[in-house]
């Protein structure tokens, strides 16, 4: 039996019937537009292949969504973008290929173009491109861009990984989550771009589905979801197309070559292999979810082999830095048993106990086991979406605990302690995202033990705008960490994380914005830990007072879930579905 294309499988559900009721909202891209089109003045000297023709034409500027690239080998990058002339309308484009020409060079100004090529734009997947360059230098710098018709896309820069296995000396990498449009300004995405680094790693939670002013943050919404709830493949496309009208996310794309994983919001807030959150049947939610993982990998430099059959993509891969770090992207969303105790914040109990239930899947964890077995990295790197480490927010007495974390399928988790024991690990790294705050962790091989055997830390990032401006602390943090002795820290500033590793000692510096409901902070290192492989833990390195932020709010970890509920009765509301008190 031929395998189906995700596209055509969609077709047959009849995803092609697509809404076309968008509001005609123009895309601000005209700054976009001035950068293409003074780039391609200042370099139209060095453009070389790309001869000038009228054919195809456009409506107007189609490189609005900017260029990327990803997925990065020793010897291989994905150059990445999608043409879009009207790109909050589904993108402009007609309903045919379209020719792109892309060239690689060794410096930004194309004087030395070390190759090119031509790539079709189909309309089946959004009319966006995904070239696999191979051939590469070796941990090499290179520099890539489009063009169409007479239209030059911006300049992005890209870089390979060493060989596996060889020697590396330093590794200097960022990882980011959780960016709600309405929640505020892409500040921490504009000094992103300004760092000096290898790659960045995305861990889901790239776009939001809910529709216009659903979601609140605690500090307000600064800007406006274009259209309702997303739904359909046009839904999302317009959706990542808004997200990336921002000029911020378009240079922290086009400064660095970057990995990603998805977490729920790709798709819809909580839902479980193809359980939906509420309020939709699993059959509708399966062709939704088809739509959502199309959309994704449509706007994200992902290589061809990443599109799999009907609704499904295997996203979890590894990815080797030398002999330095070996990186296991997982994917905890695709494949798990439904949340416990109806998804509620609650102790364990028999039904989150059960030993059957999967966070992971039996082949991915099988996989992730495997790769582990065979790795001789000085660290091995979870890249993952939520949180590990065990996290009690009730009382010692009345424990509670998230269902949707790792904490809600702890058989699961286990299964990573006890492979961590048995190999006597001490150099495993968890990168998280999802809960919007700042968290470190000592990872110990049994968390009713608080003495026991340190083998790795967690280091869990705050988001880049997702719940609105935050504080240097919350109501409950001194609580949270008295009860869970093996976290060392909490930080509820908006910002990203950023790594530099060596052979012998990890260094995470939490850096933070102290505001996101206007543009123009500054960004600030609120804390540095590191962690050697020593059996000490996490060490604090450094710490500085963030200035102009907030230095205590009154929310505690309960809100984020509880602002998730209020923006699904507003959806149900919105169907006429009576909600109850």
């Amino acid at each position: 039996m031929r395998e189906m294309p995700l596209n055509e499988w969609m077709k047959n559900l009849g995803m092609d019937r697509l809404h076309k009721n968008m509001d005609r909202r123009r895309f601000l891209h005209g700054a976009s537009k001035i950068a293409g089109l003074s780039l391609g003045l200042a370099l139209a000297q060095s453009v070389g292949g790309f001869e000038v023709n009228a054919d195809p034409s456009f409506s107007d500027y189609p490189f609005t969504l900017g260029v990327a690239s990803g997925d990065p080998l020793s010897d291989s990058v994905v150059l990445w973008t999608r043409l879009a002339p009207d790109p909050l309308n589904g993108g402009g484009m007609p309903p045919h290929s379209v020719p792109v020409k892309w060239e690689l060079a060794t410096d930004p100004y194309f004087r030395n173009i070390i190759q090119r090529g031509t790539e079709l734009a189909s309309p089946e997947l959004g009319h966006s491109v995904h070239v696999e360059v191979t051939g590469l230098k070796v941990n090499h710098i290179y520099y890539y861009r489009f063009k169409s018709g007479n239209e030059i896309s911006p300049v992005g820069k890209t870089k390979t990984l060493p060989p596996a296995g060889t020697s590396v000396s330093e590794l200097k990498f960022a990882f980011v989550s959780c960016q709600q449009f309405e929640h505020g300004f892409f500040t921490a995405f504009q000094h992103l771009a300004k760092e000096d680094l290898d790659l960045v790693f995305h861990l889901g939670d790239y776009i939001y589905e809910y529709g216009a002013n659903e979601y609140i943050a605690s500090t307000g919404n600064v800007r406006t979801h274009s259209g309702p709830e997303i739904k359909t493949l046009m839904d999302y496309r317009n959706r990542y197309a808004q997200y990336r009208s921002d000029e911020h996310l378009r240079a922290a794309h086009a400064a660095f070559p970057w990995i990603v994983t998805w977490d729920d919001h790709e798709v819809e807030n909580n839902y479980a292999n193809v359980i939906p959150e509420k309020g939709q049947s699993v059959e509708e939610f399966i062709i939704r979810r088809a739509a959502a993982y199309q959309a994704y990998y449509e706007h994200m430099p992902l290589r061809k082999s990443i599109v799999r059959q009907g609704a499904d993509m295997k996203i979890y891969r590894d990815f080797e830095y030398g002999d330095l770090a070996s990186f296991f992207v997982l994917d905890t969303r695709q494949y798990r048993d439904d949340q416990a105790n109806g998804d509620k914040s609650s102790p364990q109990t028999a039904e989150s106990l059960d030993p059957k239930r999967t966070l992971m899947g039996r082949e991915q964890e099988q996989w992730l086991f495997g790769k582990l077995d065979g790795s001789k990295a000085a660290w091995n790197v979870l890249a993952q979406q939520i949180f590990f480490a065990e996290r009690n927010y009730g009382t010692a007495t009345s424990p509670k605990y998230s269902m949707d974390a790792w904490d809600g399928y702890p058989a699961a988790r286990q299964h990573v302690l006890d492979y961590a024991k048995s190999k006597q690990l001490n150099n495993m790294i968890v990168l998280t995202g999802d809960v919007h705050a700042s968290w470190a962790s000592n990872l110990i091989e049994d968390f009713d033990h608080p003495n026991s055997r340190i083998f790795g830390a967690e280091f869990v990032g705050t988001s880049i705008t997702s719940g609105g401006n935050g504080a240097d602390k919350r109501a409950d943090t001194d609580k949270i960490l008295g009860l869970n002795p093996h976290i060392k820290f909490f930080n509820d500033y908006r910002g990203y994380v950023r790594c530099r590793v060596t052979p012998d000692r990890w260094q995470t510096d939490y850096r933070v914005v102290p505001y996101v409901s206007k543009p123009g902070a500054d960004v600030s290192t609120r804390a540095s830990f590191v962690f050697e492989k020593n059996g000490q833990g996490l060490k604090q390195v450094s710490t500085t007072e963030v200035p102009l932020g907030l230095q205590l709010s009154t929310e505690v970890e309960e809100d984020r879930n509880k602002a998730h509920s209020r923006a699904h009765q507003k959806q149900l509301e919105k169907k006429g579905v009576k909600v109850p008190n």
